[in-house]
């Protein structure tokens, strides 16, 4: 008898480690992937700051182009004013649906190319655009982790006993491939 109880605890012990470990983990994974999205968060931040300096330094050059203007500053409100990351998201789609008509407007306009301002608020937020797609790969990867636990057999078990459900990754918008189109 005194056996059998001792290779029940140790059984026991072994399973309360595994729940303990898995849970661990899947808190970490979902922190990590919250951790992620603030760091996809503080490049919008940059670009948000950095768009009215270069409409402004535009503007001057291009009364003309009122449109896109408005577009931009209209994006940038729906981005302050969403809720969730899948709203954020698709609000910062629209901004880089617009600013992506900014900039070819500005390759046509050589007295706008020529301004040292725009240039170098361009190059400011071009490389804002490569940290905020860098920070959305690894916000993805985060994200890709943590539903692969929350997924796999047997902490799938753990997961829906604690209520950890998986999590959407970023996703482009439906026509963000295509090139925006400028007509003058």
């Amino acid at each position: 008898m005194k056996k059998t109880t001792i290779i029940i605890l140790a059984i026991l012990a072994i399973l309360v480690i595994y729940v303990i470990s898995s849970y661990n983990s899947l808190v970490t994974l979902n922190v990590r992937a919250d951790t992620q999205w603030k760091q996809v968060e503080t490049q919008y931040q940059r670009r948000f700051d950095l768009i009215p300096n270069l409409v402004e330094s535009a503007k001057g050059v291009m009364k003309q182009e009122q449109a896109i203007f408005t577009a931009i500053a209209e994006a940038r409100t729906r981005y302050s004013g969403a809720g969730s990351p899948n709203e954020r998201a698709l609000a910062a789609n629209q901004v880089e649906s617009a600013l992506g008509r900014l900039l070819v407007i500005t390759e046509n306009y050589p007295q706008l190319k020529s301004s040292e301002n725009v240039q170098s608020l361009m190059t400011q937020l071009e490389g804002t655009e490569n940290r905020v797609s860098v920070e959305r790969m690894r916000f993805n990867e985060s994200v890709q982790s943590y539903n692969l636990k929350v997924m796999r057999f047997p902490s799938s078990i753990i997961a829906s006993i604690f209520g950890f459900d998986t999590r959407e990754a970023f996703k482009a918008v439906s026509g963000a491939e295509l090139a925006p189109s400028v007509k003058f």
